[in-house]
């Protein structure tokens, strides 16, 4: 019997093998992984350092243990070179292998800023358990704090910035954008956030941006579009992900800023389907688009299971709140749809001391929210709104 073959070891591909295990447990699973196949939470890598948390600390099972529980053959540190669609096969550095189902689970590399002077080697990211460990390392080869400049004040890098902070590093936050998170969140919960790392003992440079890094007496000096500069002994570029599309691309399949799949899961080619941040999802109303983020992963893991055991099954791309975790300010919030963001707004209001704020798009209906601190009550209420009308009562503020 050909097995069900996974590209990927991260929390997709093992999502999509422990949910058919569950269902199956017959069916052969082959998952091939270019890393050490073990798992952990990848979230968990950028609010770990307050914690005092190794790498080995993150990993729970490492890829034996893996391999028992799911009762699979785990390839760990083999790289994949080629998809053969027509074939079902792929090629390895290791030889070929055939599949009866695929599933790439491939995920997303860093983004690398072109950066000049003569240090832009030195620039590190951290997106997997390996780039953890160097990254720790480097920080605890020092006995004293570490100055550290982050680039990119999105989600990850906000994360990374309270987590270092309350490590007591000496942080520094860089973004061309005026406020934290302007790509998902509301003005006021930006500012807000902004307010709390600096009480954290964040320094932000926001409206500007790193042009050149170099190496000076030992550290490191960055150069700033508006004519300062920020000395450090780390870099750490948070500037965002682009998919992994090597694969697919190569092998013919419909890929955009993502591989392209339909709502239940499935590629531009039979029996081949993605999830995870290499994937664009197409939702109801017929719009495409990545979606970085754990639910959407969980709920393209579970249906892509059934699917794959005989039940096509409809991925449930229902918003739910993606939860950053800055413990300085806590928030919640889903994102504002990229089709209504600039004819749509924001209203917001207070809660005690929570800032609540609602999305509406142009025609009144509520698409997204966001709120600080950490009342699950708060934040069920406004999950229970989304898709409802915007009412006189709502706004204390607006933004447009």
């Amino acid at each position: 019997m050909k097995p069900i073959l996974i590209v990927g070891a991260g929390l997709a591909g093992y999502t999509v093998a422990r949910e058919l295990r569950k269902l199956d447990k017959v069916v052969p699973i082959v998952i091939v992984t270019a890393d050490g196949g073990g798992f952990y939470s990848k979230p968990m890598l950028s609010n770990a350092f307050a914690q005092g948390k190794t790498a080995a600390q993150l990993a729970s099972h490492n890829a034996e243990k893996m391999a028992q529980e799911l009762n699979a053959t785990i390839l760990s540190n083999t790289q994949v070179l080629a998809l053969d669609l027509a074939a079902q096969t792929i090629r390895t550095d290791s030889g070929q292998l055939e599949y009866a189902k695929l599933v790439l689970a491939t995920g997303a590399s860093p983004i690398r800023l072109k950066l000049g002077g003569d240090a832009g080697d030195s620039v590190m990211s951290v997106n997997h358990l390996d780039h953890y460990r160097a990254f720790r390392d480097q920080l605890d080869a020092k006995s004293e704090p570490s100055r550290i400049a982050i680039l990119g004040a999105g989600l990850i890098g906000c994360e990374f910035a309270d987590d270092l902070a309350g490590a007591r590093h000496v942080v520094t936050l860089i973004d061309p954008q005026t406020l934290p998170l302007a790509a998902i969140a509301p003005h006021e919960v930006g500012r807000e956030l902004a307010e709390a790392l600096v009480r954290r003992g964040v320094t932000l440079r926001l409206g500007t941006s790193a042009i050149e890094v170099n190496h000076v007496r030992g550290a490191l000096d960055l150069q700033l579009a508006d004519g300062s500069t920020v000395a450090a002994d780390i870099v750490l570029s948070a500037v965002g992900l682009r998919a992994d599309l090597q694969l697919a691309q190569a092998a013919g399949l419909s890929t955009e800023r993502g591989i392209l799949v339909d709502p239940f899961g499935q590629t531009s080619a039979a029996h081949v389907y993605a999830l995870g941040d290499c994937a664009q999802y197409c939702d109801e109303t017929g719009m495409s688009t990545t979606l970085p983020y754990i639910a959407p992963l969980m709920s393209a893991g579970r249906a892509i299971a059934r699917t794959l055991a005989g039940t096509p099954t409809r991925i449930d791309l229902k918003p739910a709140p993606v939860i950053v975790k800055t413990p300085s300010c806590p928030i919640a919030l889903v994102p504002a749809p990229s089709h209504a963001r600039e004819s749509g707004s924001w209203h917001g209001t207070r809660d005690g001391a929570a800032m609540l704020t609602r999305f509406y798009d142009i025609n009144g209906t509520m698409l997204g929210f966001a709120v600080t601190g950490q009342d699950p009550k708060l934040r069920q209420k406004l999950q229970s709104e989304l898709g409802s009308k915007l009412v006189a009562s709502v706004p204390s503020f607006h933004e447009v």
